[in-house]
């Protein structure tokens, strides 16, 4: 019996999550799931450039499992593109890590659990919650002062 799959830590969440290939008959397309980890490890590996250890401790695994990892998503990224398929990016095993937040009530400096985090100190339940970073994806997904 295999043991449980670990979450991976992913860091980058897409905004577009479909890609067709162009010109080819909606009824002649199959469609290839490429897992949110697997898009992950290509963005630390070719994108930022780290090397397998460095995005190994990024993602929270070991050196292997990102091997597998990344072959697996470059498997299906080279399929989709030799054969003409479409590429859905969704699921996998994963958790994602967002900003740490700090509340103006008790000074709390939290990361978010739940939703609900984003909104309310976990602590003292005050709605004077704000980000600690200022990027570009972390406004998409924090309350912000008015």
């Amino acid at each position: 019996m295999p043991r449980p799959t670990k979450f991976r830590r992913v860091e980058f969440f897409p905004e577009d999550t479909y890609f067709v290939p162009w010109g080819k008959p909606k009824c002649e397309i199959q469609e290839i799931a490429l897992k949110v980890e697997e898009l992950e490890a290509m963005r630390l590996k070719d994108i930022e450039e780290l090397n397998q250890e460095e995005c190994a401790e990024r993602m929270q695994v070991s050196r292997q499992t990102f091997q597998n990892i990344i072959d697996s998503a470059r498997k299906k990224i080279a399929i989709a593109l030799t054969e003409g398929n479409a590429i859905r990016i969704s699921g996998g095993n994963y958790r994602a890590t967002f900003c740490k937040f700090k509340c103006f009530n008790c000074d709390n400096v939290y990361e978010i659990n739940y939703e609900q985090d984003k909104y309310a100190c976990p602590a003292c339940g005050s709605d004077k919650v704000i980000c600690s970073k200022k990027a570009d994806f972390c406004s998409k997904w924090c309350k912000t002062e008015d």
